[in-house]
């Protein structure tokens, strides 16, 4: 471990590899795993986590969580506990609930969910229009399916199912399922 800081709080019961570079102001809770060549940088580690391979910058991770290998948590991010962040996931300016599981290749970005979501392959929160960041809302108990696309600003209330490859455009009610894809179309080939 390679320590450039000036303030670090890391119990014994911890076990931090070599390739891990702690920046700024760290606090590590108990029982925690953090190996492989992981950055972090003044942000909080509660107990019993396991960090692989990954960037945690200005930032919380709740107990029991689970990240990497590859995530990247930038700044303003709260993950809560007992959550999964897998690998390739960026994660910015977000709060993320209880439970809630983000398993690969993702983009959450300037969002709250709630608690016990699943995110699904290739979710991206389009944040951005161009001219302004804006915040999506997600409630409990959400699934949003492969390669979907959350346009901001939306809220997506409780109890919800987003069908893969749905583009989301419109706030969605709770306790309501959303397809957004059209038919498929077959023609054959010309010559």
């Amino acid at each position: 471990m390679k320590k450039n800081s000036s303030k670090f709080k890391i119990p014994k019961t911890s076990r931090i590899g070599e390739n891990v570079i702690l920046v700024g102001n760290c606090e590590i809770g108990e029982n925690v795993e953090i190996f492989g060549e992981c950055y972090i940088e003044n942000s909080k580690i509660g107990d019993f986590c396991q960090i692989k391979s990954s960037y945690i910058v200005d930032s919380e991770v709740g107990e029991q969580t689970t990240v990497g290998p590859y995530a990247h948590i930038r700044q303003n991010s709260k993950i809560g506990s007992k959550c999964r962040i897998g690998n390739f996931v960026e994660i910015k300016n977000s709060t993320l609930g209880n439970q809630t599981k983000c398993a690969h290749l993702s983009y959450i970005g300037d969002a709250t969910l709630g608690e016990r979501v699943n995110v699904g392959c290739g979710v991206v929160f389009a944040n951005y229009d161009g001219k302004k960041k804006h915040h999506s809302q997600v409630g409990n108990d959400v699934f949003v399916g492969c390669n979907c696309n959350i346009v901001a600003p939306r809220i997506v209330g409780d109890n919800c199912f987003i069908a893969a490859g749905t583009t989301l455009t419109k706030d969605l009610p709770s306790d309501s399922f959303s397809i957004g894809r059209t038919r498929d179309e077959f023609r054959p080939l010309e010559n």
